[in-house]
């Protein structure tokens, strides 16, 4: 029976928790798939589930400079309301704390931030949502097979095997939200589809 390795293309079903709460989770009948080793998964993700094979259970936890890095104060930042104007107006319930923006820095990179708080100005948070978080996964390997061309054509132009448009950010089915600028590839969940 063919394990987990270069070379492989790999369906799991998975669940993460995160602070003794569920914060993603596969869907049944729709696991994650993905090539492995083509930094779709942060890479301890992927060092956990090397040379399992299909019908293995896995639990395993990653500290957060294993996954999505510690939280960087730098990345909380105000910014005027003006930056968030379409035509000199801001679209109706942009600026809600809680929401994720796509944004843009100097040089063109993506980014995305979260509304912290709306004052005069706009509070930021441009940290991964899990940044500085313990992620604990649990699950089974539902798939490993030998990599074929088909399984690639999704991943060279910038897809991911989890629902999100071509050149978007995602988090395997969630609301596509994006690395957070930290250069950490993938969502919030932790499986990292580098799309």
């Amino acid at each position: 029976m063919m394990k987990i390795g270069e070379n492989t293309f790999v369906a799991l079903d998975y669940k993460l928790e995160v602070d003794g709460q569920i914060a993603d989770q596969s869907q049944p009948g729709q696991p994650l798939k993905f090539a492995y080793g083509m930094g779709m998964l942060l890479p301890k993700f992927e060092e956990a589930i090397a040379g399992l094979k299909a019908g293995d259970d896995f639990a395993f936890t990653l500290t957060a400079a294993e996954g999505y890095g510690e939280v960087i104060e730098e990345a909380v930042v105000e910014l005027p309301k003006n930056v968030f104007e379409v035509n000199g107006t801001v679209e109706p319930g942009l600026l809600e704390v809680g929401n994720m923006i796509p944004m843009a820095d100097q040089q063109g990179n993506r980014l995305m931030g979260r509304v912290l708080a709306v004052t005069e100005v706009v509070r930021m948070d441009f940290n991964h949502p899990m940044a500085g978080k313990t992620l604990n996964f649990t699950g089974r390997v539902v798939e490993v097979r030998e990599i074929t061309p088909e399984d690639l054509q999704g991943f060279a132009g910038g897809g991911c095997s989890c629902g999100c448009e071509d050149g978007a950010d995602c988090s395997c089915g969630d609301d596509c939200p994006s690395d957070g600028g930290n250069g950490k590839a993938g969502g919030s969940c932790g499986c990292g589809c580098g799309c």
